[in-house]
């Protein structure tokens, strides 16, 4: 498989989770590279559900090496009880999971954070999982942040940690919010490190041994490009690069070793949280919500559905370099008599084939619609290309074309077997 990127193409939840899944099995190590527990990826095994937040996905197959890199950010807690619910679930977790030594930590104060300021912002709300991300970088880009290499230094912690809770509760006073407590911070996040200090590792000098010895290394993407802090929809973003570039930054793995970058997108279009997007449509919501679809993994809202924006995935392609595309979720339109597929945006006089960096700009567009007919019968039982219906051949090598990437996995359902490796 050599040394591959995987990413979202649109925004987030395009049903990474499990293509990863099924590359893992080509793959020896699998590298999560930045983002924290405020994304979700979903396998479904046998019958088993398995859901899964800042663990790599690779975790569910055997003498697979998963790595939680450098540009992650781990909320200790949260790590330690994911640990342990995979392994009721069965999952061997031993010294197959690594952890970078200088991911930084996410606290209780960044959480209480994150939700005032939403509070603050009333209606122009970003739409945060509340898990307190955003104010993690934002310690780590100031160079106030604490790391995984301070959590597991007891005196060290103690002391940093003291600190940044009168500072923090200085701030959450002036919002209003209740203080933290020292003590029961400090006992929990301890105890926390103490679990986890036997996964601790550098991770830049283990991956480096890995590519000496031609280990072929999957990184695994969270969210998706127009939620990237560069790339996406500013500032209705995450706070980390969810694009290929954010791969290298975030596992110390430079942009030559990499050799190919898959781009995983549904069939049609989902967000969750706020911000423009412009091929939203209330019927197509609706109609996926009854079907028990397009719920976020990790909060339960029901995402935002529309039509697919070629406007938007092309432009991902362009960004990540993407030189595969993996499209999921086919088996949602089954039902339909005709698909709508958006070409370009029109605002006023004025036509895009690009996605306009200016937010209010984005907001004003309408789409620009082509039509393909639908194919009307069941197509979660295909397991090649040639048991796809014409129609549904037609409809993804449509996109791939409008994309610009060739088409080489699609998906039909939410099973391993429900695969197609073109």
């Amino acid at each position: 498989m050599a040394n591959t990127i995987l990413v979202g193409a649109q925004w987030g939840d395009e049903g990474k989770g499990k293509i990863i899944d099924v590359l893992t099995e080509q793959a020896d190590v699998v590298v999560r590279t930045q983002g924290g527990n405020n994304a979700g990826h979903t396998v479904h095994i046998k019958g088993q559900k398995y859901v899964l937040h800042l663990v790599p996905s690779g975790i569910l197959r055997k003498q697979k090496v998963c790595v939680i890199g450098n540009g992650a950010v781990v909320d200790p807690v949260s790590l330690v009880e994911e640990i342990e619910g995979l392994r009721k679930l069965g999952v061997k977790i031993d010294r197959n999971l690594y952890l970078s030594e200088t991911a930084h930590l996410v606290l209780p104060y960044h959480r209480e954070l994150d939700a005032q300021r939403e509070i603050v912002k009333g209606k122009n709300k970003i739409g945060t999982t509340k898990r307190g991300i955003g104010p993690a970088y934002g310690d780590k880009a100031a160079r106030t942040g604490l790391r995984v290499v301070d959590l597991v230094k007891p005196e060290r912690f103690k002391q940093q940690l003291e600190l940044k809770i009168k500072e923090n509760n200085g701030i959450l006073k002036a919002f209003g919010a209740k203080p933290l407590s020292f003590k029961k911070v400090h006992e929990e996040y301890r105890a926390a490190g103490d679990y986890l200090k036997p996964f601790v590792a550098n991770t830049v000098i283990l991956l480096h041994e890995a590519v000496r010895r031609g280990d072929d290394i999957l990184f695994e993407g969270a969210q998706g490009t127009f939620l990237d802090i560069d790339h996406g929809t500013y500032p209705f973003v995450t706070s980390s690069n969810t694009t290929a570039g954010g791969a290298c930054t975030g596992s110390g793995i430079p942009p030559h070793r990499i050799d190919r970058v898959v781009g995983v997108m549904k069939a049609y279009t989902t967000r969750v949280g706020e911000g423009p997007l412009p091929t939203e449509n209330a019927e197509i919501a609706d109609m996926l919500h009854a079907m028990g679809r397009e719920f976020g993994a990790t909060t339960g809202r029901p995402r935002r559905c529309g039509w697919f924006d070629s406007v938007a995935t092309r432009h991902a392609a362009m960004v990540n370099g993407i030189d595969d595309l993996a499209i999921t979720n086919i088996d949602g339109l089954d039902s339909l008599e005709t698909i709508k597929v958006c070409i370009g945006y029109r605002d006023g006089d004025r036509q895009y084939d690009y996605v306009p960096n200016d937010i209010e700009v984005l907001a004003r567009c309408q789409p620009v619609y082509a039509e393909f007919p639908g194919w009307r019968t069941p197509t979660d039982r295909a397991r090649k290309m040639s048991d796809l219906p014409a129609k549904t051949r037609t409809y993804l090598k449509a996109l791939a074309e409008l994309t610009g990437a060739k088409l080489a996995i699609a998906s039909v359902g939410p099973g391993r077997e429900q695969t197609i490796l073109i």
